[in-house]
């Protein structure tokens, strides 16, 4: 009897351990929706904090476990942006701008991706995690949809109508961002071989998020998503992707079509991307004008930029005077605000101008390993088992999401977390098992 009664006080203690360790990273998502203060766009967020304590978590059950960390291959592919950075924050104007640049490039692209590497194990946990993303999406979204309905968003042409989530006027690509993320996830739950109940639940997560994601006004994620989702839709194969492809645009145009002064502003929107030349906005000439900006920097210290967290110092000697001196934010909440513009809008070009050739070519190269790596893995998959589990197309969209959008966007403001995750997931379908097999619990 005293044996069995010592036996007892262990037991809750086992099922804490048997927890999946891949919570971790969900209570990084789920902090995203925490909402912020009027002045809170420009600190740090919980969700980084709680970042940080994932990746100390991983570290920990690695050295009580003594089991090797990354395989060979895995540890070049993510260590590789390190050269680059190393070099980058020795150039920098000061100690401490190397040092804050450095950290926040080795969260976001080496450390967390890594973490989430390691702590997530297979299918099961990888559904978890991408359902909470979706999960994330939509409460941003229905908030995003509440603000406009409202009226009490972000300002867009006069107007408090632009939906920013919970992440204010300050950060109006962090909803976008967010809802993005969570319809390429549910597209990819949703184009995957699981029940039907799930696929039909997926499927219409994803529909629902069209709207706040149009609300959004966010022209470098409605080309992101749609690029993403007809990559997707092209890796289930073609015949699925012409009937999902007709659903969605029937979606849209249903979703769209009964908002009256929306829909103006949104074909408004929609055709100022290809006004490149022919009167474009203020917004899209000062995008040129910082990325003219950038390629001058780069230009002018071709193999180690200027040094990271360089761009804003170096801004105004290469920009010309077509360049406006901020943006105005106002709305959802927080007052008037012009804030300066610290960065082009263009991931790349922030590299090519803070890091030079090196640091552009490391973290390009990791970023082309994992996208090589993770489709030839899935065709694998294919090959051998006739079909491609969810977790395939979640982990190829979300980089593919990622890459493009690099293209009208750099990392900054507490969305960038998220970031991280979805690199840690594409690093987990490419890097995780060196063979094609899929584990499943």
């Amino acid at each position: 009897m005293a044996h069995a009664l010592s036996v007892l006080p262990s037991r809750p203690a086992a099922r804490v351990r048997r927890l999946p360790p891949v919570l971790a990273v969900v209570a990084v998502v789920a902090l995203l929706a925490l909402p912020l203060g009027p002045d809170g766009g420009g600190g740090a967020h919980p969700a980084d904090a709680v970042s940080a304590l994932a990746v100390l978590y991983c570290a920990l059950r690695l050295v009580r476990d003594r089991r090797r960390p990354l395989s060979r291959t895995a540890a070049v592919v993510l260590g590789l942006p390190v050269l680059g950075l190393a070099v980058a924050a020795a150039g920098a104007l000061s100690p401490g701008a190397g040092l804050t640049g450095l950290g926040r490039y080795l969260q976001v692209f080496v450390l967390v991706p890594a973490a989430v590497l390691l702590l997530v194990r297979d299918r099961a946990d990888v559904r978890l995690l991408t359902w909470s993303m979706v999960g994330l999406a939509l409460w941003q979204g229905a908030v995003g949809v509440h603000q406009y309905v409202t009226g009490t968003g972000a300002s867009y042409q006069g107007e408090p109508i632009r939906a920013v989530g919970t992440f204010g006027p300050q950060d109006v690509m962090g909803m976008a961002t967010v809802v993005s993320l969570g319809l390429v996830c549910a597209a990819g739950l949703a184009l995957g071989r699981t029940p039907v109940r799930h696929r039909l639940l997926a499927a219409g997560c994803a529909l629902a998020l069209l709207l706040p994601l149009a609300l959004s006004f966010s022209r470098g994620a409605w080309i992101a998503t749609a690029v993403t989702c007809a990559v997707q839709l092209l890796l289930a194969g073609v015949r699925r992707a012409l009937a999902v492809g007709a659903a969605v645009v029937a979606a849209a145009v249903v979703l769209v079509g009964g908002f009256g002064v929306g829909t103006a502003m949104l074909q408004e929107r929609v055709g100022s991307i290809t006004q490149v030349t022919d009167a474009p906005d203020q917004s899209v000439t000062d995008r040129y004008t910082m990325w003219a900006a950038a390629a001058g920097m780069w230009r002018e210290r071709p193999l180690t930029g200027v040094g990271l967290k360089g761009f804003p110092e170096h801004r105004d000697a290469h920009a010309s005077l077509a360049l406006s001196s901020g943006s105005e934010t106002d709305g959802a909440g927080a007052g008037y605000r012009r804030q300066p513009l610290l960065s082009p809008h263009n991931m790349y070009l922030l590299v090519l101008a803070e890091q030079g050739l090196i640091g552009l070519l490391a973290l390009a190269g990791s970023w082309l390993a994992l996208l090589v790596l993770g489709l030839r893995r899935l065709r694998a998959v294919r090959r051998e088992r006739g079909t491609v589990p969810d977790c395939a197309f979640v982990a190829c969209g979300l980089l593919v999401w990622q890459l493009t959008d690099f293209a009208y966007a750099d990392i900054g403001g507490p969305s960038t977390v998220l970031t991280a995750v979805c690199f840690g997931l594409a690093a987990w379908w490419a890097l995780a098992s060196a063979g094609p097999e899929v584990p499943e619990r």
